[in-house]
C-alpha cells in the first residue's frame, strides 16, 4: 500500500506555471521563427524602419492608414510574392543584386526604386537634449554609384533655385515644395518617362521605364510629357518607377502634406487598380535574414502541421496533469495490525472472485461463539448445537428469525448482496443472543 504526500501548490496555480511557461516558450520560437529577436532597424539609415529625416516610416505608416496592406521584408524568399515593392538601397548598394531584384520583379509585380543621396550622422542625446532614438543629421549629398545598374540614366546633384523661391515640383495631379533646394538630385535618360518634374526647370525627379513594356494607364496618365508614349515590344512586364529625389517621400519630404499626396499617387499609379498590398525591402540595408526550420514552421503550409503539434501538446499535457498528483510516499508492503491482514484478505478473495466461499466458514465460526456464550456442551454436534441455539433464541425473542434458517440461507448465497443480507442478519441474531 502507499499514501500520498500533501502537495505544496494548489492544482490551479501548477496549472497556471504549465500555462504561462508554454505560451512564453511558444511565443519565444515564434519571435525568433519571424526574425525579431534583433537588429534595430531605426538606426539612422535610409530604410522603412528609420524615423530620422532620411527614412521612410512615415511613408509606411502613412500608406497602412489609408488602407495599404504594408510589410516589412527581410527575407529574399519573400521578394517574390505579389505587390508592389519599394526597393531603398543604400548608395553602396551592389549593383549586380538590384538588378537581379529587378529583373526578377518585371514579372511578379511592379517595383519603385527610390535612390539614396543623403550622408548622415545620428544625433546623440549630448548634441540635443530633444534628440530621440534614430535621429539624423544631414552632413552633405552624394549620388550612388551603382555601375550596372541602368548605367543609360545620368543622375546629377545641383541646386535648384529660381528667383530666391523655393524649389517647388509638379506631378501626380499636384505640386509641392522640397524641403532643400540646394542638393536636388534629378536623372536623364532616354528610357525614362518623367512623373515628377522641377517647376522651375522641369528636370525629373521621378519617373519610370517605358520603353521596356513595363506602362500601365495610370502611369501614363500622370505623365510629365507632351510625346506620344509609344508601348515596348514586351507588354507582359510590370512597371519599373523610379523616384530620384528622396525628399518627395521621405520623412524630411513628408513635412509637407503635399509630398505625402504625392507618394500615395505613386503607389497608386504602379500598382495600377490591383490588390494595395506595398513591401518595403530591408534586404538591400543588411537586414535580410535567411530561412531556418523556425520560420518555416510558422509560415503557411507547415504552420497548420505546427498547430497540431501544439495541440497534441496540449492534450497529453492536459492528461498528465490530471492523472497524476502529489507523490506517493514509500510505506511497508505488508502492513502491522489485524486491520492490515483483514483488509489483505478481503481483498485476495474479492479479487478471486470466489466470495461465497467464506459463507460456511462464518456461519460455522457464527455458530461457535453462540455456543460459547450460551455454555452448550461441547460434546453436541452442529445440528444439535443450532437447536439448542434456536430454543434459547425463541425464548429471548419470541419473533426473530430461527438462527439454523439464517445459517442455512448464508450457506445458500452466491450472489454478494445475497451474502451481504444473510450476514447482517445472522449477526443481528447473535447480538440479540449475547446482549
Amino acid at each position: 500500500m502507499t499514501e500520498r504526500a500533501a502537495s505544496p501548490f494548489s492544482p490551479r496555480t501548477v496549472l497556471g506555471m504549465v500555462v504561462v511557461g508554454g505560451l512564453a516558450f511558444i511565443a519565444f520560437l515564434w519571435l525568433i521563427g519571424a526574425g525579431m529577436t534583433g537588429g534595430n532597424t531605426n538606426n539612422g539609415q535610409a530604410t522603412v524602419g528609420g524615423k530620422g529625416l532620411t527614412g521612410y516610416a512615415a511613408m509606411a505608416d502613412y500608406l497602412e492608414a489609408r488602407g495599404y496592406a504594408v510589410s516589412r521584408v527581410q527575407s529574399k524568399a519573400n521578394l517574390k510574392q505579389g505587390g508592389l515593392l519599394v526597393l531603398t538601397p543604400p548608395g553602396n548598394a551592389d549593383a549586380k543584386v538590384i538588378s537581379r531584384i529587378v529583373e526578377q520583379r518585371r514579372r511578379i509585380g511592379p517595383t519603385l526604386v527610390i535612390l539614396p543621396k543623403w550622408i548622415t550622422r545620428q544625433v546623440s542625446a549630448q548634441e540635443s537634449a530633444k534628440a530621440q532614438p534614430g535621429w539624423t543629421a544631414l552632413e552633405g549629398a552624394m549620388a550612388p554609384g551603382w555601375g550596372g545598374f541602368h548605367d543609360a540614366e545620368s543622375v546629377e546633384i545641383s541646386p535648384m533655385r529660381a528667383g530666391g523661391r523655393t524649389a517647388r515640383w509638379t506631378g501626380g495631379g499636384t505640386m509641392g515644395e522640397l524641403p532643400n533646394s540646394e542638393s536636388v538630385m534629378s536623372a536623364k535618360g532616354d528610357n525614362l518617362i518623367p512623373l515628377v518634374t522641377g517647376d522651375q526647370d522641369g528636370r525629373m525627379l521621378a519617373g519610370y521605364a517605358g520603353n521596356d513594356g513595363g506602362m500601365t494607364d495610370s502611369l501614363d496618365a500622370i505623365a510629365q510629357t507632351e510625346d506620344e508614349i509609344e508601348p515596348g515590344d514586351d507588354d507582359g512586364l510590370y512597371p519599373l518607377v523610379f523616384v530620384y529625389e528622396p525628399d518627395l517621400v521621405n520623412n524630411y519630404g513628408f513635412g509637407d502634406a503635399a509630398n505625402a499626396r504625392l507618394a500615395e499617387r505613386l503607389v497608386q499609379a504602379s500598382l495600377d487598380g490591383a490588390e494595395k498590398k506595398v513591401m518595403f525591402d530591408l534586404t538591400l540595408n543588411g537586414f535580410a535574414r535567411s530561412q531556418n526550420l523556425l520560420t518555416l514552421a510558422f509560415t503557411p503550409p507547415f504552420l497548420a502541421a505546427t498547430l497540431c503539434l501544439l495541440l497534441a501538446a496540449l492534450v497529453t499535457g492536459w492528461r498528465a496533469f490530471n492523472r497524476f498528483g502529489p507523490p506517493r510516499l514509500a510505506t511497508r508492503t505488508l502492513a502491522f495490525g489485524k486491520r492490515a491482514l483483514v483488509s489483505n484478505a478481503a481483498g485476495l478473495v474479492r479479487r478471486t472472485g470466489r466470495l461465497y466461499l467464506v459463507a460456511p466458514p462464518y456461519a460455522d465460526r457464527a455458530r461457535e461463539r453462540l455456543a460459547r456464550a450460551l455454555a452448550l456442551p461441547q460434546r453436541l454436534d452442529p445440528e444439535a448445537t443450532e437447536q439448542a441455539i434456536d430454543r434459547a433464541l425463541a425464548a429471548r425473542a419470541p419473533q426473530a428469525e430461527p438462527f439454523s434458517q439464517a445459517a442455512a440461507r448464508l450457506r445458500a448465497a452466491r450472489s454478494p448482496r445475497e451474502l451481504l443480507r444473510a450476514a447482517q442478519a445472522l449477526h443481528s441474531l447473535e447480538r440479540t443472543l449475547i446482549r
